[in-house]
């Protein structure tokens, strides 16, 4: 499932920096799955308590990110390879869900989105190896050979 960040990163990433975070960065625990990668305009978002600290000398910007994998902390560790260290970090969406307007401390009831809903309903089809045949997870059985 597609989760999208935005990062607050130090300095300005060129494009350069953009297309490696697109194709994937080495990291110590491997490659990572390419990305959706841009930069944005600052994000109107409530002020971070404690504030980020502010250093005149050093420009700051903000990249959305979107991952198809979720390794710990990921995002820092990405933008770190790439020369922009993140300075701070929203999840603005996981899958179908969007953070929209919500503000920190505040919550909503969701819903199951109709397209997972319709996904969950669908009995998960194996191939059956000795028949080449497709059948449903809970009427295989497994043979002992």
């Amino acid at each position: 499932m597609a989760k999208t960040y935005w990062a607050q990163v130090e300095g300005i990433p060129d494009e350069a920096a953009l297309e490696r975070l697109r194709r994937g960065v080495k990291l110590k625990d491997g490659m990572t799955k390419p990305a959706d990668a841009r930069l944005i305009e600052p994000p109107a978002v409530w002020p971070r308590n404690p504030p980020i600290r502010y250093r005149a000398h050093i420009p700051e910007s903000w990249i959305e990110l979107t991952l198809r994998e979720g390794r710990n902390r990921q995002v820092r560790r990405m933008t770190a390879a790439v020369g922009h260290p993140t300075l701070r970090l929203i999840r603005v969406s996981v899958g179908p869900w969007k953070l929209e307007d919500l503000q920190p401390g505040q919550w909503r009831v969701l819903g199951s989105p109709p397209e997972l809903l319709q996904a969950a309903s669908k009995p998960k089809r194996l191939r059956d190896k000795k028949h080449g045949l497709e059948t449903p997870r809970h009427r295989r059985r497994r043979h002992r050979e």
